[in-house]
């Protein structure tokens, strides 16, 4: 049978990311963009897998200011393993979300 609990983790979303310093650059980012949000973050081997409830965003000038330097959006798909939901991934942002939820 399953249970409310178990229907509400079919609503995550979000990136599992190559472990290094974009990943460590988007922990910060999602608890800046997304204020209030409660993220779960799994530690792998050499894989970070983030996730949090429908939706959340990760924007190009907060992962500037958290780098130090100039950041394209472009650079994150170098680290994008994998994600759970949809993407949107525009020039400014990245926009994890779900159309349908649960």
């Amino acid at each position: 049978m399953t249970t409310g609990t178990d229907l509400t983790k079919n609503n995550m979303v979000g990136p599992v990311l190559k472990t290094g310093e974009i990943s460590n650059a988007v922990l910060e980012a999602l608890a800046e963009d997304n204020p209030g949000k409660h993220f779960e973050i799994n530690n792998g081997i050499g894989l970070t897998r983030i996730q949090t409830e429908n939706e959340c965003f990760i924007r190009r000038k907060t992962m500037s200011a958290i780098l130090g330097r100039a950041f394209a959006m472009q650079e994150l798909s170098s680290v994008l393993a994998s994600f759970a939901g949809q993407i949107d991934a525009e020039t400014t942002y990245s926009r994890f979300y779900l159309n349908k939820q649960f």
